[in-house]
């Protein structure tokens, strides 16, 4: 299966919904899905060679939270709450495990 940007915008807002978050429009889940993406080549993860160690996993997701957090603090335009970040940030990583089998 191929990543779908609105099927991950699907599944991010559910996500939301399920934990009594609001769901956000598809412009700002597409805004964070774009940082967490961001955060892989600014951090050499979108190299084929790059390790898939599943130790630093948890580690890794605790950096993309705070990377997130801190380029919506920068965008004065993002209307994304800081206490949903984990949320999506959690989301996105679980489609990509989805769709990556």
């Amino acid at each position: 299966m191929e990543f779908d940007e609105n099927k991950a915008v699907e599944y991010i807002n559910s996500q939301l919904v399920a934990a009594n978050r609001k769901p956000y429009d598809a412009d700002e889940v597409l805004n964070v899905i774009d940082m967490i993406w961001d955060f892989y080549e600014e951090n050499g993860l979108l190299d084929i060679d790059a390790s898939d160690d599943e130790a630093d996993e948890e580690d890794l997701t605790a950096d993309i939270v705070e990377y997130v957090r801190r380029m919506l603090r920068k965008d004065k335009d993002a209307a994304v709450s800081p206490e949903d970040v984990p949320l999506m940030v959690e989301a996105e990583l679980a489609y990509e495990d989805s769709v990556i089998g």
